[in-house]
């Protein structure tokens, strides 16, 4: 056998699932290259477009809440210097995993991401959130986008608490602010 082919060999042993044909081997970039977006740019940062949908979550959560936005197509923003609550945060997590978080992992989150005086998860924290979770593990992440009503190309598309008459191909008809 060949070194290269050896060294071939030992790289596919070592992936999570060395079966499985991925477009990209890095997790944040396997979406596939006609979706058009990935999750992680080039150096292994959040994308410019996770960071825009990342924002309109943070905004449906944070503290103060956001000026509310007409039916134009855009994106909620947070506040200069928003926070997630202990509220806030418990909402997140249930509105994207089913249940808010228990007090070990609320606790792990307000010691090791960026946070305010008293505690609350700024956008710069739910942000590492999230780079770390897409670093390791980029279908978690694309779940939790889903849960918020974002597809694969990171459009704003119908979800349970928007209006399901509307076209569901139009990001612009679904980008509402939803209290």
């Amino acid at each position: 056998m060949s070194k290269m082919h050896r060294d071939l060999e030992e790289l596919r042993s070592q992936s999570p699932r060395p079966e499985t044909p991925e477009p990209d081997s890095r997790q944040g970039r396997r979406n596939p290259p006609e979706a058009g977006v990935q999750l992680l740019d080039d150096d292994g940062a959040i994308s410019t477009q996770l960071e825009s949908c990342l924002k309109h979550i943070f905004a449906k959560y944070c503290t103060p809440k956001p000026s509310p936005t007409p039916n134009n197509g855009k994106l909620l923003e947070p506040p200069e210097g928003a926070y997630l609550s202990s509220e806030g945060l418990d909402a997140w997590a249930r509105d994207t995993n089913g249940a808010p978080f228990d007090q070990a992992t609320k606790d792990e989150l307000l010691e090791f991401m960026d946070v305010t005086d008293d505690g609350g998860l700024t956008f710069k924290g739910f942000m590492q959130v999230y780079q770390l979770q897409t670093e390791n593990d980029e279908e978690e992440t694309w779940r939790d986008l889903s849960a918020h009503g974002f597809d694969r190309t990171l459009r704003l598309v119908t979800s349970r608490r928007e209006d399901a008459d509307a076209d569901p191909r139009s990001a612009a008809a679904h980008a509402t602010y939803v209290d």
